[in-house]
């Protein structure tokens, strides 16, 4: 599986990680029904506060967590980085993770796009949609990186590209 790794300056009001890469996981592994049970695999890996929706199509960045974000059904361009960012194709089977302070935005997608979003455990997501604050710098640099890739469990992935 290719795995893109991108890193992102601030961008206007959303400061971005520049710690850490955004992961872009290229066709992730399925089970029996292809990318449909991708809450089961986040689950299994130690990801939590699994949720099913789609992406909004507004900018917002989360100063509390980060988001793996894995597409089961359709496609979309989001704008990833931030209003300066970089625009990007995702479909079915893809995934993303996005370190904490990452700015995405849905551009635009296919009916039905859906994509299943998780958290490290002991982490919570908030929706920012202003500049951040000294405190919420602080806390998005304090994050720890997680036990675990949301794909691949105990190795591989994001414990190589984040530690």
């Amino acid at each position: 599986m290719k795995i893109e790794k991108i890193y992102f300056q601030p961008s206007g009001w959303v400061p971005n990680n520049q710690r850490l890469p955004v992961l872009i996981y290229r066709g992730a592994p399925s089970t029996s029904e292809p990318f449909s049970d991708f809450g089961s695999i986040f689950a299994a890996n130690g990801w939590t506060g699994i949720w099913e929706n789609g992406v909004f199509d507004y900018q917002h960045y989360h100063s509390g967590a980060h988001e793996v974000l894995g597409v089961r059904r359709g496609s979309a361009t989001l704008l990833i980085g931030g209003p300066e960012g970089q625009p990007t194709i995702v479909s079915i089977g893809d995934c993303l993770v996005l370190p904490a302070g990452t700015g995405h935005r849905n551009l635009g997608c296919s009916p039905h796009f859906t994509v299943v979003g998780a958290y490290p455990e002991g982490q919570h997501a908030d929706i920012q949609t202003a500049a951040a604050t000294p405190d919420m710098l602080a806390k998005i640099a304090s994050l720890s990186v997680p036990d675990t890739d949301p794909i691949h469990g105990a190795s591989g992935g994001l414990l190589d590209s984040w530690r």
